[in-house]
Formats: C-alpha cells, sequence, structure tokens
C-alpha cells in the first residue's frame, strides 16, 4: 500500500518518527542549552568600563553578537517545543497527517522535518 492510499502510518512506523524527533529533541536540548551557557558567560563580562572608541566598537559587536545568540536560543526554544508537539502527535494518533490536506504527510518529509503538519503540497499552495 502507497503512502497516498493510506490514512494512518503503522505502529512500527509511529516508532521510527518516535526515535527520530528524541534524537532530535536531545540534540537540540543540548544546543540549547550551550547557547544559554554561552549568552551568560557573555554577559559576565565587560565590567571594565575604559571609554576608548576601540571599545565602544568592541561594545557595538558583542551587543550584536549577544542579540544574535539570543535569536538563536528562540529558534532553538521553538524547535524544541515543535518537536514536543510531534511527540504529542503520536501519542494521539494525529502524526503524520496533513492539517491542511488531511492526507498523509510523505515518509521521506516526516524523516527530513519530523514536526511538520503540513504536507510538501499544502505548503506549497500557501507560497
Amino acid at each position: 500500500m502507497s503512502d497516498s492510499t493510506k490514512t494512518a502510518y503503522s505502529p512500527d512506523e509511529l516508532k521510527e518518527f518516535e526515535e527520530i524527533i528524541l534524537k532530535k529533541l536531545e540534540m537540540a536540548k543540548e544546543e540549547l542549552h550551550s547557547l544559554k551557557e554561552t549568552i551568560s558567560k557573555n554577559n559576565d563580562n565587560g565590567t571594565d568600563h575604559t571609554a576608548s572608541t576601540s571599545k565602544l566598537l568592541e561594545d557595538g559587536a558583542d551587543t550584536l553578537e549577544r542579540e544574535s545568540m539570543n535569536q538563536l536560543a528562540a529558534r532553538q526554544q521553538k524547535f524544541i517545543i515543535n518537536l514536543e508537539n510531534a511527540l504529542v502527535r503520536i501519542k494521539n494518533g494525529t502524526y503524520g497527517v496533513c492539517i491542511d490536506t488531511g492526507k498523509l504527510i510523505a515518509k521521506e518529509r516526516l524523516k527530513a522535518v519530523p514536526h511538520t503538519m503540513h504536507s510538501i503540497e499544502a505548503k506549497l499552495a500557501k507560497k
């Protein structure tokens, strides 16, 4: 039976997706922890307040880097939430079904983007 005629993934397929998600979730949480540590260390620096031009340039670069790190951390946090929501969908039986078309999302797409709720057709239609 092809993916296009199925209405849900089998328990074995769901287990496979769950393992992929759990691995990605573990890596994402480690990366978020690392980002938060880096942000925290960067915030602890900068107690020397000399008023030289190079110091002002450094402060500007530090601020930009800190903002960039905060944005990365926020994106990582959102990714973690999306992965956790995908685990919930596995448990409640809605995982892998496109919320726009109601059709099964291709297995290859779910392996690449396991937290997606949209088939590639639905995603392309929104553009």
